[in-house]
């Protein structure tokens, strides 16, 4: 059985920084605390721990004085900074630059927003660390939306300022951004900011592709991965034999019938060793004993 792994999958830049950047802090002394799991990767997670990595939350802060806090690469408002220089934590800033790029646009719409009356709308999860991050770069409110559904929260009389989380699609985004011109009093006062990560977003037709070309597909990634879910979903959609998974323990052997071959893939935030891991055990189940 033929069995490949897709060379476009796993950590992208952002990760690749953050995780290195963890990996750097960790070879010092002490222990680094995280912010939220570093990655939404529960292997990958318990990988860093067994460095000395310990993931803590907001609540958690006042119990830190003196200790490095790591903020990973979905970034964090400004009141968290605020909140650690107030009790002496020393923070390692691994905010993904394509998000800190973004938390500067949310400032600048809304500043554009402020004397017309607008509003600022994000194509978001709401409650994900990169959005709560988004929002809370200014006290003025920022509505977030997730589909067609929530467009009823816009006021279309007046102007309206629209962006999204790097991660979403882009058909998605289009899609909404026209519903949101058709149904505005005056089309020409949406403003359309396209601000998702093209190396993310490319990934869904090459999925597609790669799924395509084989009999079963494991798509390897945390289940509390925003981006994995979506990216499941694009796999699923071309490959009606394509299981997700977290780890190699929860493969199953009937999976593989009739399978000449496999192919494995995962999310931005599964590391090429997990699925290096994943290939084995396939290997190793149709190895003749």
């Amino acid at each position: 059985m033929r069995i490949e792994i897709d060379d476009k999958s796993g950590f992208c830049f952002g990760v690749v920084r953050a995780i290195t950047e963890a990996e750097r802090a960790l070879a010092g002394d002490g222990t680094v605390y995280s912010l939220g799991d570093i990655v939404h990767n529960r292997i990958e997670v318990q990988r860093l721990e067994r460095l000395g990595l310990r993931t803590v939350t907001h609540a958690e802060m006042p119990q830190l004085g003196g200790a490095r806090l790591f903020i990973r690469a979905h970034g964090e408002p400004p009141t968290t900074y605020a909140a650690a220089r107030g009790l002496g934590i020393e923070v390692i800033d691994a905010t993904c630059p394509v998000v800190a790029r973004l938390q500067r646009r949310v400032i600048q719409a809304h500043e554009r927003m402020r004397p017309l009356g607008g509003q600022v709308v994000i194509l978001g999860k709401r409650g994900h660390a990169e959005v709560v991050g988004l929002t809370g770069q200014v006290a003025d409110p920022t509505i977030v939306i997730e589909g067609v559904q929530d467009l009823d929260r816009i006021d279309f009389a007046r102007p309206i300022y629209f962006l999204s989380q790097t991660t979403q699609s882009i058909a998605l985004f289009e899609e909404l951004g026209a519903e949101m011109r058709r149904r505005s009093a005056d089309a020409g006062q949406v403003h359309l900011d396209d601000t998702i990560c093209r190396q993310v977003s490319g990934r869904e037709q090459h999925l597609t592709e790669f799924a395509r070309r084989f009999d079963t597909i494991l798509f390897v990634s945390g289940r509390k991965s925003s981006n994995g879910k979506v990216l499941y979903e694009v796999c699923r959609r071309a490959n009606a034999r394509c299981h997700q998974i977290e780890e190699p323990s929860e493969i199953d052997p009937t999976w593989f019938e009739g399978a000449a071959s496999v192919g494995i893939c995962g999310a931005t935030s599964t590391p090429k060793w997990l699925m290096q891991q994943v290939a084995g055990h396939v290997g190793e189940l149709k190895t003749p004993h």
